[in-house]
């Protein structure tokens, strides 16, 4: 067995790992076992499904067609996902994927125009994948955050339109406060990358056998494409969910949120 391929001796091995975190559920009662053991299985077999199907797309005789298929599909599938994890956010469902979609183009545009990586279905996928993971979390906080700041902050809102500000500049203080709150988080992580935690690309590289230097080199242009797409993915939501609260005429829609 070589150092990139631990075989399912391995990966049962490892599985040691979730035994305990069941266990310390169960000693502690803190009722996620089920959960625990749920994740686990469910993440074992969409990976294996996700690793039979990458080994289709990225055989070296596969047109690459089919890595812009897929990331299509997981284009599309971030929208459903946005719109399933925040209902509350009006229009997240065409917001989201236009976001997911504003990120790959703007994201694969400056990987592959500058030749950072080669146009291939093994870095196609992946990255587009690696973008758009590290996205949907903040779009989720952005699109809270905004209807949050919205709800509360209504009366303040509305009197600043009542003083005949425009919508966009009403809503500027607080849709920059969600902005903000969106972006911090990756901002942290980027911070600390190196110094409290080794990135997973990093790692994967390192115990690979890939050069030490190589491997942040690498890694470095991957944090600042993340941090890149996370910026635009939070602009396209915090901006767009802004002007569609708004009527043409200036005045704040009613905001349910009730699906929260």
């Amino acid at each position: 067995m070589n150092s990139t391929h631990i075989g399912w001796a391995g990966l049962v091995g490892s599985f040691a790992l979730i035994v305990i975190a069941i266990a310390l559920s169960s000693w502690q009662r803190l009722h996620l076992s089920r959960s625990i053991a749920w994740a686990s299985a469910r993440a074992a077999v969409q990976l294996l499904l996700v690793g039979w199907a990458l080994r289709l797309v990225l055989d070296p005789h596969a047109s690459v067609a089919w890595a812009w298929i897929w990331v299509a599909v997981m284009v599309v599938f971030a929208g459903l996902t946005l719109r399933q994890r925040v209902p509350e956010v009006p229009g997240i469902l065409w917001l989201g994927t236009l976001a997911m979609l504003t990120v790959i183009v703007v994201s694969l545009a400056v990987i592959f125009g500058f030749g950072v990586f080669p146009i291939e279905g093994r870095t196609i996928v992946p990255l587009a994948g690696m973008m758009i993971g590290n996205s949907m979390t903040s779009c989720v906080l952005v699109g809270r955050r905004i209807v949050a700041e919205f709800s509360e902050k209504r009366d303040e809102i509305e009197a600043r339109l009542a003083l005949g500000h425009r919508w966009s500049d009403a809503a500027r203080p607080y849709t920059r406060n969600a902005l903000r709150t969106a972006l911090v988080p990756q901002i942290e992580t980027t911070k600390a990358v190196g110094l409290v935690f080794l990135p997973g690309a990093m790692t994967g590289l390192v115990l690979a056998g890939v050069d030490a230097l190589d491997a942040v080199t690498i890694q470095l242009a991957l944090m600042y494409l993340i941090l890149g797409s996370v910026a635009t993915s939070v602009s396209v939501i915090g901006l767009g969910l802004t002007r569609q609260l708004f009527t043409s005429d200036h005045r704040l829609r009613r905001l349910d949120r009730s699906a929260s």
